[in-house]
């Protein structure tokens, strides 16, 4: 092969090469534009998904505030003996429910017995004393002054009123010697559960010291402390959804108050009564909680409220409050 024919096919070689070698150059500023869109499509899904959720979330916070600090509440009635003595009857246990007017224990009534008959006798006897007191005053104001000085008929009107009076006081020892004997008996004020019961049969039962505790059941409320950032969206007679802890329903109830104080330990008096400040600022400010009542509208079946548990309440606007 000729000098001149090998130059031409090597020619012929690179410019069939050439055309390859353009579509190359072409195909890599498209692949580059490509990869530039796709993270602005990446951030655009993004903000996409995101934008729903920060709505969802600021409705949450802001349109129905909610907190998982709640607690159930109740209204426990605490009974101490009026008069002491050892106990004799004790007709109830621990966690037993208990109707207004039960019987729930009894003080041994032995001495007080005694002693309203002992204050019937004395009232008795104060009682015909005054009644003959007052018959021999009466003799004294029908005589003449011959027959009795006014000094005398003034003695004997005085003795007649002092023994009246002293009629008066031994009926009122009778009552309340009555009442003494009454209350022997405690029964229960409420209709509820019987707790902590600590109490024995026998033990000595003293006077204003707690005995028995009963759990009023018709008391029931429950405290959700909300941020006090959240109280503007929050109004008596919004309704709440209470969620408890150990339950999957949901209790329904509405706000009943908002708490109008709480503890500020800055407040507090020393010795000579000025208040007590912190001198340390720390720059991070945690927003205080306030309480709010929520009272029960109706516990589902199934339910069973404990004073104490934890609960998650959730407050929603009324449809009828006009926007702020």
């Amino acid at each position: 092969m000729s000098e001149l024919e090998t130059t031409a096919k090597r020619g012929a070689t690179i410019g069939d090469r050439d055309p390859v070698w353009s579509a190359e150059v072409v195909a890599r500023p498209a692949a580059k534009s490509r990869v530039r869109i796709v993270p602005f499509l990446i951030t655009f899904a993004a903000i996409a998904v995101a934008t729903p959720l920060v709505w969802a979330m600021w409705n949450v916070y802001v349109g129905a505030p909610w907190t998982r600090d709640g607690t159930v509440r109740a209204y426990v009635v605490t009974m101490a003996p009026e008069v002491e003595g050892r106990i004799v009857e004790l007709p109830v246990a621990d966690n037993q429910f208990v109707h207004k007017g039960d019987l729930l224990m009894v003080v041994d009534p032995s001495n007080y017995k005694i002693a309203v008959e002992l204050a019937e006798a004395a009232a008795k006897q104060a009682q015909a004393t005054a009644l003959n007191a007052d018959r021999e005053a009466e003799r004294r104001r029908k005589l003449n002054d011959l027959a009795v000085t006014v000094e005398q008929r003034q003695t004997y009107d005085t003795e007649a009123v002092a023994a009246q009076a002293r009629y008066e006081q031994a009926r009122a020892n009778v009552e309340q010697a009555r009442i003494n004997l009454e209350r022997t008996q405690i029964r229960s004020p409420v209709n509820g559960w019987v707790t902590n019961l600590l109490t024995r049969l026998g033990d000595y039962a003293r006077v204003g010291e707690t005995v028995i505790s009963v759990v009023d059941a018709e008391s029931f409320w429950v405290d959700g402390y909300f941020e006090e950032t959240n109280l503007g969206s929050i109004h008596e007679g919004d309704p709440a959804k209470v969620k408890l802890m150990g339950y999957r329903q949901i209790i329904h109830g509405r706000v009943a108050s908002i708490g109008r104080g709480i503890n500020v330990p800055n407040a507090q008096p020393n010795q000579q009564g000025l208040a007590t400040v912190n001198p340390i600022f720390t720059w991070v400010r945690l927003a205080q909680r306030v309480p709010v009542r929520i009272d029960i509208d109706r516990v589902p079946d199934g339910v069973r409220l404990v004073a104490g548990m934890t609960a998650t309440v959730q407050i929603d606007s009324r449809p009828d409050r006009p926007s702020n």
